[in-house]
């Protein structure tokens, strides 16, 4: 999938006893340092901040989430605990709040599942069950209904063939097989849909794209757009859009949350916080393309105070 940069990567220097020290004091007495929580949280590698909260734990009693929650507000507090959660736990949270109470979610699902490898899909259902008691999968069929579920249950297979061969035998044949189950009949016959976009790897289904075009003239995109509706074709879309290029997949996402009047800070915050340690420095690069601006420039912008101060340090 070609070369991703990350913005965050493991601190060279790194000493848990001094940073857990520096965050006691930040958060003692009158005031809040917040400097000094932006400059730790942001500077330290998701593990390495499993470490300080374990290492915080011993040296004071207390859990450093329980702290910065009394401590911090708004936006800034939740940047802050995202960071402390392990990237599946996090994950795993965010799922369950799409779809507990009343009415689900569903972009959320599949700003998710859609969007992650078969190791993270593994490592998200381990932490759904642990931190709720739950099976994510009975969950999500209980939640979600018809062809749109059919979809994200087998997503959550994590079946994806990660190799990077490609069969252009293969490609002809899926390319012929979502043209039948497709435009080529009354009604679209999901399965075969289902099948090649959640099971084949992304070189593959670049090659079944383009097989499509080539076989029946037209984008793989517009069939999904004449073919289905609602979730099911935002899910389609998505994967589609992943496999063609998923940084710029969330740099679209990234300048949605931004655009027009208010701003989805959740999202902003999803992505910043999950995708740091994976190809945030190529969403940036991705962004500036895409908009003719810099993703530092749209933050400072949108949001304000501390919540902004914590975003940037996460692009840095």
């Amino acid at each position: 999938m070609g070369n991703f940069h990350p913005t965050i990567r493991r601190h060279h220097n790194f000493d848990v006893e001094r940073d857990a020290k520096k965050l006691h004091k930040a958060c003692k007495g009158m005031g809040t340092d917040e400097k000094t929580i932006i400059e730790i949280l942001s500077n330290r590698s998701s593990d390495q901040r499993q470490e300080i909260k374990l290492k915080y734990k011993t040296m004071y009693g207390k859990e450093l989430e329980d702290v910065l929650k009394s401590d911090l507000s708004g936006n800034f507090e939740k940047t802050a605990l995202a960071l402390l959660d392990r990237p599946c736990e996090y994950d795993a949270r965010e799922l369950r709040k799409a779809m507990k109470g009343i009415g689900t979610n569903e972009s959320l699902l599949i700003q998710i599942l859609c969007t992650r490898a078969n190791q993270q899909i593994v490592a998200i259902k381990e932490a759904y069950s642990r931190l709720f008691d739950r099976d994510l999968e009975s969950d999500i069929k209980s939640d979600t209904s018809g062809s749109f579920r059919g979809i994200l249950v087998c997503l959550l297979q994590g079946k994806r063939d990660e190799g990077l061969e490609i069969n252009e035998a293969l490609a002809g044949q899926d390319a012929k097989d979502l043209y039948e189950a497709g435009e080529g009949r009354w009604g679209t016959e999901e399965l075969a849909f289902n099948t090649v976009l959640a099971k084949r790897n992304y070189m593959q289904l670049r090659a079944t794209f383009k097989a499509y075009e080539i076989l029946h003239g037209k984008d793989i995109e517009e069939v999904i757009e004449s073919e289905t509706s609602g979730d099911l074709k935002e899910a389609y879309l998505t994967l589609v859009q992943c496999t063609r290029d998923c940084q710029s997949y969330f740099a679209g996402k990234l300048h949605k949350a931004m655009k027009g009047a208010g701003t989805d800070e959740d999202m902003v915050i999803r992505i910043l916080v999950t995708r740091a340690e994976i190809d945030l420095q190529t969403i940036k690069e991705k962004f500036h393309q895409m908009y003719n601006k810099s993703l530092a420039s749209a933050i400072k912008s949108d949001t304000s105070g501390d919540f902004c101060k914590l975003l940037l340090a996460l692009l840095h």
